[in-house]
């Protein structure tokens, strides 16, 4: 058989990896993988089959938006993507805490 111990430790090796060589090529991108998911789940629910794919829909809407601010707002200067997604995600972050501890 295989081993499983080695066979799951090289694969988390390999996803690091890819994962580290996208960041450094795109820069970090903070709060589209904790905020865009909450959203998902209130608009089509707790169904991970629709879910997921939503999630993915609206991250990848949700980064062309941002993208779009960062490019206009202060044109032909700018802005790091991060940045406009930590301006509007945090918000949204803290929302999204507090409506669920009520």
């Amino acid at each position: 058989g295989i081993n499983t111990g080695k066979l799951r430790i090289r694969i988390f090796l390999i996803g690091s990896i890819i994962i580290a060589s996208v960041v450094s090529f795109t820069g970090l991108i903070g709060f589209v993988g904790l905020v865009i998911p909450h959203i998902a789940r209130l608009l089509v629910g707790p169904d991970h089959r629709i879910m997921l794919p939503a999630s993915a829909f609206l991250g990848g809407i949700f980064l062309i938006l941002c993208d779009v601010l960062a490019r206009t707002v202060i044109a032909p200067t700018e802005i790091p993507i991060g940045a406009i997604t930590a301006i509007i995600g945090a918000p949204l972050f803290i929302y999204l805490l507090r409506r669920k501890n009520k």
